[in-house]
């Protein structure tokens, strides 16, 4: 049985009681790790302030080696990560890997641009006056880990949060903690001042209470639901700290008749099914032009058949694994007995799969919905797992329409050959990201921002490490 402590300020701590972390591949608890206690993460956010007086006054190329040096330390230990995400997580250990190289990337990347953060000079409004205007790290930050890629979204905010200077308190998923606390220890490994990056786990409601009330903590960053985002919102107003949030989505597909049909359907069907279509940017609703509709579906659900579910240390190497827990299973059902209560069709899948070596675990099969209707949960909710619906149109006015119909706006997809039909199309739909003949929305050099009820702020790129610095303007009489 694996056992995980929280770090704080530099030390591995023992707190009070467990929480259990199970394999979602075989159904069972492998795994503990401890929880925090109140005065424990009192003593964390005090650590993290007294790291920040010094953390942000380090020249940003101290900051930066020390960043490079964690990126190495995280490449040295990645098969270690990856062996603990894949098995909490259930994705093939292949994904986990990269997800784990990626969060490397993600350090070093940050790493450049925090020896690039510039300031302005202002025109002066008299001549007797001077202005420049700086940027400085907004202070201690708390970022929430996200079970569905646990390693490399927590790098989207533990990457600019240090390269700004400022320090992180970071918790994990309770789904997923092991392979996020094994991250921050490769970070520290590589030589972090004591306090600058620490890891706690627990209770939600404990954590939630101190973090929010406690002044000290001046932002929050968040990969989650829309529901926990919101509740995020409230509780900030107690002390107006400042959010970063990636929430929701529900991804629409869209597939114009002049699209490469072969690519179009390939990459429909990884979107929808990736990591068991666990991602906020997975494919939720596909609109196929009319004309070609027989044959994308026709060709979607033979390739959709084909998909091979396994857990994570299957060889073959499967295609699908688990949702995380039993809940996902759960609302899968729901999502498919509505569809059904509404008209749908399920012309694939629908079910937990009859396979005696998955009974353990929580799989369900890639399920495809027809017929579908503008009420259908599937048309307006996230279903967070292995359903997609499959719709028609008839003009661009119409799948604009549709595709924006949701309050969500995190990511669209569109297939086309049409570059300017593209481009003027990409401009309507009401999304932060536009992939054009593509499926990799999300890029370290480019912003990955939420419209609508899909998020505050933005990450990666220069402007996601803007979201971790203050402007101060200073002004001089001379």
């Amino acid at each position: 049985m694996i056992h995980y402590q929280s770090f704080i300020n530099g030390e591995w701590v023992e707190g009070e009681g467990v929480i259990e972390v199970v394999d979602p591949s075989l159904g069972e608890v492998f795994a503990t790790v401890s929880k925090v206690t109140k005065v424990q993460l009192h003593q964390a956010i005090e650590g993290a302030h007294q790291a920040f007086l010094s953390w942000s006054k380090k020249l940003a190329m101290e900051r930066s080696r020390l960043l490079i040096k964690a990126a190495t330390s995280v490449r040295e230990n990645y098969k270690e990560i990856a062996t603990l995400l894949a098995r909490e997580q259930g994705k093939a250990l292949p994904d986990a890997e990269r997800e784990v190289l990626g969060a490397a990337d993600c350090l070093e990347y940050y790493a450049f641009l925090g020896v690039n953060i510039l300031g302005e000079v202002p025109p002066p409004n008299a001549t007797n006056l001077r202005s420049i205007a700086i940027r400085q790290p907004v202070g201690v930050v708390f970022a929430v880990a996200a079970w569905n890629y646990p390693v490399s979204l927590i790098s989207w905010k533990v990457a600019p949060a240090l390269a700004s200077g400022c320090t992180v308190i970071v918790k994990p998923s309770r789904e997923t903690p092991l392979s996020t606390i094994a991250f921050v220890k490769a970070c520290n490994d590589a030589g972090l001042p004591r306090g600058v990056l620490n890891v706690v786990s627990g209770d939600n409601a404990l954590i939630s209470e101190e973090i929010f009330s406690n002044p000290l903590v001046r932002l929050v960053a968040l990969t989650g639901s829309t529901e926990t985002g919101k509740e995020f919102v409230r509780a900030s107003a107690k002390t107006l700290k400042r959010l970063v949030l990636e929430l929701g989505g529900h991804s629409p597909f869209i597939v114009f008749a002049d699209a490469d049909l072969s690519k179009a359907v390939k990459d429909g069907v990884k979107r929808s099914f990736r990591n068991a279509g666990q991602i906020c940017n997975s494919v939720n609703r596909i609109f196929v032009e009319e004309t070609i509709k027989d044959d994308y579906l026709n060709t979607f659900v033979e390739q959709t058949r084909k998909l091979v579910l396994g857990g994570a240390f299957d060889t073959p190497v499967p295609d699908v694994g688990p949702m995380v827990n039993e809940a996902g299973l759960r609302r899968m059902e729901e999502f498919v007995n509505d569809a059904l209560a509404k008209g749908g069709k399920i012309i694939c899948g629908g079910k937990k799969p009859t396979d005696p070596r998955l009974q353990k675990g929580f799989f369900f099969e890639p399920t495809v919905i027809t017929d579908v209707s503008p009420d259908m949960k599937i048309m307006v909710e996230e279903p967070f797992g292995p359903i997609v619906a499959i719709d028609t149109f008839k003009d661009v006015d119409e799948v604009i329409l549709k595709a924006n119909s949701t309050r969500y706006g995190l990511v669209s997809y569109l297939y086309t050959s049409d570059m300017k039909k593209a481009f003027l199309i990409a401009e309507r739909l009401e999304s932060g990201s536009v992939a054009i003949n593509n499926i990799s929305p999300d890029s370290l050099y480019a912003p990955y921002p939420g419209w609508k009820e899909s998020g505050i702020g933005v990450e990666l790129g220069v402007h996601g490490l803007d979201e971790y610095l203050e402007w101060k303007h200073i002004k001089l009489e001379v």
